[in-house]
């Protein structure tokens, strides 16, 4: 799956990762609301290191494409069947590399966009391989609305992040509240796999995560980025 941006260069980007790599639990106000969610599977405790889980290419549509909730879950009887928003910042490498040091990471990005990792919650709590489903279903990945340069985008770790469902707005923070910095992240990843030219680096939702339903519009806005709008059908 390709999606075509533009940059803030004036130039055009074709998104094609080979890998999509994603943190969970990246903002501790998200590691709470999870907790007290579901207290079996999350604790309220601040992880060790960065929580890493894979999103697949099929995911990723662009601005204002449908997320597609698939009809075949009603066929499952869940007694609340979900599907969330989790809106983020996401990080396009330009420069791959095998264990990356923090100081070195930023020369390894390309820039930046907004993502929003949409995630079945039945498929994820029950599955026992883990997240992938509930993660990497058709048009679960949303991306955009353009790519931001790093040289462009000053420091990363200060921008306000923004989702709003039809409208009202239901997650708000600061990528200031990361647990794990972008620096750190890059650094953490670059150890386990080797980062190549055009993945993309999902670095976490803040709280705030919330269900979708067919007919709702969702958007992301992350400052100095822009908004990534789209509408939720059924299918």
């Amino acid at each position: 799956m390709t999606i075509r941006l533009p940059m803030s260069n004036g130039e055009t980007y074709d998104i094609a990762p080979q890998k999509i790599i994603c943190l969970g639990l990246n903002y501790y106000e998200h590691i709470k609301e999870s907790a007290e969610e579901d207290s079996e599977r999350f604790k309220d405790e601040i992880p060790p290191e960065p929580i890493l889980f894979p999103k697949t290419p099929n995911t990723l549509v662009g601005p204002e494409q449908p997320i597609v909730i698939p009809a075949f879950l009603d066929n499952y009887g869940f007694r609340t069947c979900r599907t969330d928003y989790e809106g983020e910042l996401a990080v396009i490498v330009g420069r791959g590399g095998k264990h990356i040091s923090e100081d070195d990471a930023y020369d390894h990005i390309l820039g930046y966009t907004c993502f929003n990792d949409v995630s079945q919650r039945n498929f994820q709590k029950h599955d026992k391989s883990g997240w992938f489903r509930g993660k990497s279903l058709d048009t679960f990945g949303p991306i955009g609305p353009r790519i931001v340069l790093h040289e462009e985008i000053g420091d990363p770790q200060k921008l306000d992040i923004q989702t709003r469902l039809n409208g009202e707005i239901v997650q708000k923070a600061n990528t200031a509240l990361m647990i794990f910095s972008i620096r750190q992240t890059i650094a953490f990843i670059s150890k386990q796999f080797t980062l190549e030219v055009g993945d993309l680096i999902v670095t976490g939702t803040p709280q705030g995560v919330g269900p979708l339903s067919p007919g709702d519009v969702v958007e992301v806005e992350i400052e100095k980025i822009g908004v990534l709008k789209n509408p939720v059908e059924k299918g």
